[in-house]
């Protein structure tokens, strides 16, 4: 099982857009867990965390992300894919990473 983060500024906004990559993953038989958080609260599931992804809204963190977890992929989510919150797109993307 591969295991997504998403992290935005309040992990509320992420949250709609994790509904969509779920319903993707289902339609297509993959076993992933996705979890929507701020930042802050990364911390604790860094250890439960295979790809990180940032909201475009904090992009800023990217590299102080990769730095802290330098044993996870991370990347920052395309703001029109995630403005239009295209699950389908996002989920392909990560698990490209």
């Amino acid at each position: 099982m591969t295991r997504i983060a998403l992290i935005c500024m309040g992990g509320f906004s992420s949250s709609v857009l994790v509904q969509k990559m779920e319903e993707s993953a289902k339609k297509q038989n993959l076993e992933v867990q996705i979890r929507a958080m701020s930042e802050g609260n990364f911390k604790k599931y860094a250890d439960q965390t295979d790809i990180v992804l940032l909201g475009p809204q904090v992009s800023f963190i990217e590299q102080q992300v990769k730095e802290r977890y330098s044993h996870l992929k991370v990347a920052v989510i395309n703001s029109i894919d995630y403005g239009t919150m295209n699950g389908e797109k996002v989920l392909k993307d990560a698990l490209k990473l």
